[in-house]
C-alpha cells in the first residue's frame, strides 16, 4: 500500500492537478470526460482569438504579460480585399495608444511557380528594418504581395519572446506561406521567414497587425507558451 500511495503522490502537482506523466495508453478505464482543468497537458494555451471582417487591423491589447515567456500569434486565411497586399505587424509599450517600437530585422524568402517553370531561395533586402520605428512586412512588398483571388490567403505565426522584460530587447520570429500572381497571372508559391528584435528593454504589453492597402478578412489566435 506504501508504494501505491508514493506513485500516486509522485504524480500529483502541489496544487492537486494530475502530472502528464499520471497517464498513459492503459491508464484510463471506462472514462467518458475529464473535468476542465484536471489534467495538466499541452505545451499551448489559447489566450484570445480575433475574427477580421473588412478590417483594416487587429490588435491585441490585453493578455501580453509576464504569464508567459513567448506567445505565438497564428495566422489563419487572411484574405486581402486588395491584390498584392502586404501583411504588417508592430508592437507597443504603452499597451497600444503607439505602435512604434523601433527594429531590426532580417527577411529572406523561397518560391515556387504552380507550373514548376522556377523556384528559388533567397535574401530580400527590402523588407528589413535596421532601427525603424514603421511597421514590420510579413509578406513581400510591391507586385508581389498576397493575391486577392478568391482562393487566396496567408497563413503562419508569429512568435515573441519574453516581452514582459525590463533588461532585454524583444526578439520575434514569423513564417509564413502565401500565394501570389504575376503580371502575367502566374500562380506562385511564396514562404518567407522573418525575424528580428524590438530594440526596446521597455515591456512590450501590445501587438498590431495590418494590411497596407484595402481591408482583410481572416482568424488571428495568441497562445500563450508554457
Amino acid at each position: 500500500m506504501g508504494t501505491i500511495t508514493r506513485t500516486f503522490a509522485n504524480n500529483i502537482t502541489t496544487s492537486g492537478v494530475f502530472k502528464p506523466t499520471a497517464f498513459n495508453n492503459a491508464s484510463f478505464d471506462n472514462v467518458t470526460a475529464v473535468p476542465e482543468g484536471a489534467v495538466e497537458g499541452g505545451n499551448m494555451v489559447l489566450l484570445s482569438t480575433q475574427t477580421a471582417s473588412a478590417s483594416t487591423s487587429i490588435s491585441f491589447t490585453t493578455g501580453i504579460d509576464s504569464t508567459y515567456k513567448e506567445y505565438m500569434f497564428v495566422f489563419n486565411n487572411i484574405h486581402p480585399s486588395t491584390d498584392d497586399a502586404r501583411f504588417e505587424f508592430n508592437m507597443s509599450t504603452d499597451g497600444g495608444s503607439n505602435y512604434n517600437v523601433t527594429k531590426t530585422t532580417t527577411w529572406f524568402q523561397s518560391y515556387h511557380l504552380e507550373n514548376d517553370a522556377s523556384s528559388g531561395l533567397n535574401y530580400e533586402g527590402g523588407p528589413d528594418l535596421a532601427q525603424s520605428t514603421a511597421y514590420q512586412p510579413l509578406t513581400r512588398e510591391g507586385s508581389v504581395g498576397i493575391t486577392n483571388e478568391s482562393d487566396g490567403s496567408l497563413s503562419g505565426t508569429l512568435s515573441l519572446f519574453n516581452p514582459s522584460s525590463t533588461t532585454y530587447v524583444k526578439h520575434f520570429i514569423s513564417n509564413n506561406v502565401y500565394p501570389y500572381k504575376d503580371v502575367i497571372s502566374q500562380i506562385y508559391c511564396f514562404e518567407t521567414f522573418v525575424a528580428g528584435y524590438g530594440n526596446t528593454t521597455s515591456a512590450v504589453n501590445a501587438i498590431d497587425f495590418q494590411i497596407n492597402t484595402g481591408t482583410f478578412d481572416g482568424t488571428i489566435q495568441m497562445f500563450g507558451i508554457l
